[in-house]
């Protein structure tokens, strides 16, 4: 028993001495960091990375990232609406509708939707192309005549016909009238026949040309404005009866107390939308000798278009003022 406590005695020295020589050799401070326990107390962490790690972290998100959204399916067909108007829009500003030489101002606008529709493109090239072929009625420069008389605003009397006269310095653009120094066509001679007995002070004027009626508000609308020299309706059908309605829808919808003359049953069918709450209509038969005597004679229609003016608050038509 007594050996065993001599030998842990002298093993306790002799790492006694050797820790003496490690520390000479390492320093004191750090032999007594060698043998001191370690400490429990934990590394302190800066502020910096402790609020990155409590603050819950946002979805990094680039700069130039949009949004993404829900579009209900009314939104998207609204978009697609208005991006095809965006486009109708850019194609007319870019393609301006050609609008027909002879065509006044006034007109020209209130028309403008119709020059750049497929049928009066395909209508022009039509008559652009019957022209180069044959002779055609009127000249080009009087086709439009009926739009050169009075602005559009200001018309009051509608007389509706069917198709130019198609002989040789007849038509001139309003219709049943012709140029000066040709004798007036039959129906036109009724016409006056009318006149004489219903328009006090009124007298044949010695020519068929109707300019002192148009310039006064009275549209001599033809429902085709070209044909085929001697050659009655060859341009019916073409397009022209479906510009003439424009022109009448436009009449209708925009103006009030205009007085309508429908003469026939051409012209009364092509005056069926009209309005007659806003505007006067007045029928008979044509004044053509096949028909005129059996109601277009005796119909009074002028003195009856000019009683419906003064009450509407309008200027009646001087149906006297064709003399020179």
């Amino acid at each position: 028993m007594l050996g065993h406590h001599v030998t842990l005695q002298r093993r306790i020295l002799c790492n006694f001495h050797v820790g003496l020589h490690l520390g000479k050799m390492l320093g004191q401070p750090n032999l007594l960091r060698f043998f001191s326990p370690k400490s429990n107390s934990k590394r302190p962490i800066s502020p910096s990375i402790d609020d990155e790690s409590t603050t819950p972290k946002k979805p990094k998100t680039h700069a130039n990232a949009e949004p993404k959204t829900t579009l209900s399916p009314e939104q998207i067909k609204r978009m697609e609406t208005n991006k095809e108007i965006a486009l109708k829009k850019l194609n007319s500003s870019s393609s301006p509708s050609k609008v027909p030489d002879g065509i006044s101002s006034s007109w020209a606008k209130a028309l403008a939707a119709e020059f750049n529709k497929p049928y009066f493109v395909k209508l022009q090239d039509f008559v652009a192309q019957e022209r180069r072929m044959a002779k055609v009625f009127p000249p080009p420069h009087q086709v439009y005549t009926w739009t050169q008389m009075c602005s559009i605003q200001d018309v009051k009397v509608v007389i509706l016909g069917q198709d130019p006269y198609h002989n040789d310095r007849q038509a001139h653009g309003l219709c049943f009238s012709v140029q000066r120094g040709i004798q007036p066509p039959p129906s036109l001679e009724n016409m006056y026949k009318e006149l004489t007995t219903d328009i006090e002070g009124f007298h044949h004027p010695g020519h068929g040309d109707l300019t002192g009626w148009a310039k006064q508000g009275v549209l001599l609308l033809n429902a085709v404005l070209t044909v085929r020299a001697h050659q009655p309706n060859s341009h019916k059908d073409k397009g022209w009866e479906k510009f003439t309605d424009a022109v009448i829808t436009w009449l209708n919808k925009n103006l009030e107390n205009v007085v309508f003359l429908l003469w026939g049953s051409y012209a009364q069918k092509k005056g069926a939308i009209i309005n007659t709450k806003r505007h006067c209509v007045l029928k008979s038969t044509h004044p053509s000798p096949l028909s005129a005597y059996r109601g277009f004679l005796g119909c009074q229609h002028f003195s009856k278009a000019n009683e419906f003016l003064r009450k509407s608050g309008r200027k009646p038509i001087d149906w006297t003022k064709l003399h020179d």
